[in-house]
């Protein structure tokens, strides 16, 4: 869905070059003619969003100046963009004061208005950006802040924001990108307890022999290395809402406790005497189906239905195609001004082409997209040609040097890391799993499950949380595979990547 443009005018021949004008650039148009109308559509919540404002100053009733002055009484912050046939510098003057981002004067060229038209939505988005990011690191993330357009969201939306109004346990659900910690913290952030901490916990990052120790906290030398005393992440989170996103890769051992402090509303520390009673918010997320998880043995059930108080499924990018022209105009705005790059908009032949891409890795993958093409662009205006390492499905065996992949890492270091440092090579090519050493005995067990790993690796591209849910292990547990397979590669074989 392209980015809707109000059109107000009274003339009706300058309404139709205007609207003309406007759908040849790439946008949608909505046409109104007077300054009320203009009004009543940004203010009714049915009438469908608008982006962008090309508002005439001279109209019978509210006139233009008028309606300016009404959006900011009502903090509506579209940027608008004032056409007049009369250009004196007191209207500029005039019109800029009242709100207005530019100014053309009638009759305005395609040229002049599209320049304008991207200008203000790409400040609009670099502002929203900003805005998000503040939001995010004050705790304040709201509902507005979500880019989303697609109908398919709209009544998840409406149950978040029933949920936030309440204390009630949430289960988030989605595949790996598609934004289910931002949907937490929008749930925080409109709640009551917004003013309290939000404590987000990774659960398939941590070592399963920490995890209680995470969770619950520890006393002083409660075991080896606990040389200080440590509150835990559930009493870090008092008052607030805690976060724990991967839920499924919680180890049995650790749902048991979290399924006491659940009931009982209290935590007691490794090594502590006695349970410190917690008043949390829980919020939990997963790429698995949990009900899946459950009937694998893997999750307790009644921990299970005490997390599945209200479940909320986050569709894939792929199943909110409308969304990815917004996603890629705030993404394109926020990156061009953090890298400094001159880069001011992307080709209607390359939003095309981007909206049709499956996008297994979702808006990560989409926003990374933008990232790696807004640096590496020669031009202000992003083409197909610049987006020439996504592909549409996974491709056959032959793993891409400049993949990236996912794996848990140390606090400071960046999510993300080359696909070259994975410690173990991909198969050259797959067939059959031969069961059977060349003297005729079965090979080792571990050997097998080596090659198995490497060949997962290689069929999905480097994408390690689909190849931890393929071969139905936690991630850590892949993890630890690849490192022992890395440490007993003999001296004579190919060495390991990385």
């Amino acid at each position: 869905m392209a980015a809707s443009i109000l059109i107000a005018d009274d003339d009706p021949v300058q309404r139709r070059l205007v609207e003309n004008m406007v759908q040849k650039c790439g946008y949608e148009a909505v046409v109104v003619e007077s300054g009320d109308a203009v009004i009543e559509k940004l203010t009714n919540p049915d009438a469908g969003p608008i982006d962008a404002i090309v508002l005439d100053l001279v109209m019978p009733g509210l006139d233009g100046m008028g309606v300016l002055s009404k959006m900011r009484e009502a903090g509506i912050s579209i940027p608008v963009i004032v056409q007049t046939a009369h250009g004196g510098i007191d209207n500029v003057v005039s019109a800029m004061r009242a709100g207005a981002q530019d100014f053309v004067v009638k009759p305005v060229g395609i040229e002049r208005l599209q320049v304008s038209l991207r200008n203000a939505l790409n400040t609009s988005a670099l502002k929203g950006e900003l805005q998000r990011i503040r939001h995010s690191r004050e705790g304040r993330l709201t509902f507005a802040d979500i880019i989303t357009r697609a109908e398919a969201m709209a009544p998840i939306l409406r149950i978040a924001e029933k949920a936030a109004a309440s204390s009630i346990p949430v289960l988030i659900e989605g595949e790996s990108g598609v934004g289910k910690e931002l949907f937490a913290r929008a749930i925080h952030g409109t709640s009551e307890r917004k003013t309290k901490p939000f404590v987000a916990v990774n659960c398939g990052a941590i070592p399963d022999n920490l995890v209680e120790s995470i969770l619950f906290g520890h006393e002083k030398g409660a075991f080896t290395g606990a040389t200080e005393r440590h509150t835990g992440k559930f009493v870090e989170a008092h008052g607030g809402t805690l976060f724990l996103d991967e839920v499924s890769e919680l180890p049995l051992t650790a749902q048991v406790k979290l399924l006491r402090a659940l009931q009982e509303g209290a935590v007691e520390a490794v090594g502590g005497r006695k349970p410190v009673k917690v008043d949390v918010r829980i919020i939990s997320a997963t790429n698995r189906r949990l009900l899946d998880r459950v009937k694998e043995g893997h999750f307790r059930e009644d921990l299970f239905y005490r997390l599945h108080v209200l479940p909320l499924t986050i569709p894939p990018l792929r199943a909110r195609r409308e969304d990815i022209p917004h996603l890629l105009r705030h993404f394109l705005a926020r990156f061009a001004a953090e890298e400094n790059r001159p880069v001011s908009g992307i080709s209607g032949d390359a939003v095309a082409y981007l909206t049709k891409l499956d996008w297994p890795g979702n808006i990560r993958q989409l926003e990374n997209a933008v990232y790696r093409a807004v640096v590496m662009s020669e031009t202000d205006l992003l083409g197909v040609a610049d987006f020439p390492l996504i592909p549409t499905h996974a491709p056959p065996v032959e793993p891409a040097p400049a993949l990236t992949v996912e794996r848990a890492l140390p606090a400071g270091l960046p999510a993300m890391v080359p696909a070259s440092e994975v410690p173990i090579a991909p198969l050259p090519s797959h067939g059959l799993l031969p069961m059977l050493t060349a003297s005729g005995e079965v090979r080792p067990l571990e050997e097998m499950e080596h090659e198995i790993i490497r060949f997962a690796i290689a069929h999905y591209r480097g994408q390690m949380s689909e190849v931890a849910r393929r071969l139905k292990i936690g991630r850590s547990t892949l993890y630890r595979k690849l490192d022992e397979a890395n440490a007993e590669t003999p001296a004579t074989e190919s060495p390991p990547l990385g």
